[in-house]
């Protein structure tokens, strides 16, 4: 089952964050903001379909989060976890704790905004769009 969400980069993008990642509906983002990559998503959490949040909240199952901006990928893997709640209306948090708030959409993910390759954060920074899929096994 995948999920696709869409955003755009920031000028203040500088993913410093050792432990998070985030994609937020926010159409602003403060230099504070270190772990946002992208802006204006088309897509919030509570979006996503009943189905795919039920197959999240399995502890076995392994989440992806494949983003693409320009020529650059990256891919997050972590995994699921029965207390995600997949409501909030506006941001993803990827986690590499196994914290879960209405925003946490993976724990235990193997990559946060400091671990991303610079070239990727950079094209983010010059306002790159950014396509993130969600895939769950």
């Amino acid at each position: 089952m995948d999920e696709r969400v869409r955003a755009r980069g920031h000028e203040n993008v500088t993913a410093r964050h050792a432990s998070t990642l985030e994609l937020t509906q926010d159409d602003y983002l403060t230099p504070a903001g270190d772990c946002i990559l992208g802006i204006e998503a088309d897509r919030a959490p509570a979006d996503f379909d009943p189905a795919f949040v039920e197959a999240c909240r399995d502890s076995e199952a392994t989440i992806t989060l494949t983003l693409d901006a320009g020529d650059h990928t990256e891919t997050v893997t972590g995994r699921g976890h029965p207390e995600l709640e997949f409501t909030n209306d506006r941001s993803f948090v990827c986690r590499t704790s196994d914290y879960v708030d209405d925003r946490t959409v993976m724990v235990g993910a193997d990559t946060a905004a400091a671990n991303l390759d610079r070239a990727f954060v950079d094209a983010l920074a010059e306002g790159a769009e950014i396509t993130g899929v969600f895939r769950v096994e």
